[in-house]
């Protein structure tokens, strides 16, 4: 009797044979009309949760993941922040705009949460975040709100936008590096889908 071959099906990844690309960041003027979308439909925790994303260049994991005393341990929200990434376990800071503390103050103050409570929770159990599935539903709302299409963009849009935006005003990769929290400048690179062209770009502007 011949040894039977193991027949258990081999798994093939579900991108095998695809083109994938990294999802790209917003333009400024799609962060504003999301923004005064959210404000004139009065969705006060989007709003907070929106902003929030955009200054933090957090991944999705670690927006859902925040606590109040994370940004507000004193009753009004703070400039600047500190938190651990899940993904690295390292710690990474950020900066929160005048408009973004207001939003979560707000939202804050409409919510009545406490400090060690979640700030955006999950609609099952309000003692638990809200789920990175949950969170990525709402942003491909945002995104289809306005008249992009929801399936060229993600979370990583809203972590890759500002970053973007300070890479290309100031060209200083190392900066970037830090405030996304990446370990190696090599991954800021890949990231932000640096090229030549952008090397080249960024050196045309100095003059020796």
């Amino acid at each position: 009797m011949q040894d039977q071959a193991n027949t258990t099906p081999t798994r093939v990844p579900w991108n095998k044979g695809k083109v994938t690309r990294a999802k790209p960041p917003l333009r400024p003027k799609h962060v504003w009309s999301i923004r005064t979308k959210l404000q004139i439909e009065g969705r006060g925790r989007d709003l907070a949760m929106f902003n929030l994303a955009i200054d933090s260049k957090l991944r999705g994991c670690d927006v859902v993941a925040l606590k109040v005393e994370d940004v507000a341990a004193s009753g009004y929200t703070a400039d600047r922040a500190t938190v651990r990434q899940k993904k690295t376990g390292r710690p990474v800071r950020f900066e929160l705009s005048e408009q973004t503390r207001q939003a979560v103050d707000d939202y804050l103050k409409a919510a009545n949460k406490g400090p060690s409570e979640f700030l955006f929770t999950s609609r099952r159990s309000p003692e638990r975040c809200m789920t990175t599935r949950q969170y990525a539903r709402l942003v491909s709302d945002w995104i289809g709100s306005i008249g992009l299409d929801p399936r060229l963009f993600g979370t990583h849009s809203l972590r890759r936008t500002k970053a973007t935006l300070i890479y290309r005003r100031t060209g200083n990769l190392r900066a970037v590096q830090l405030l996304l929290g990446h370990t190696k400048i090599e991954s800021t690179v890949r990231y932000l889908g640096i090229e030549v062209d952008d090397a080249l770009a960024i050196a045309e502007r100095v003059d020796v």
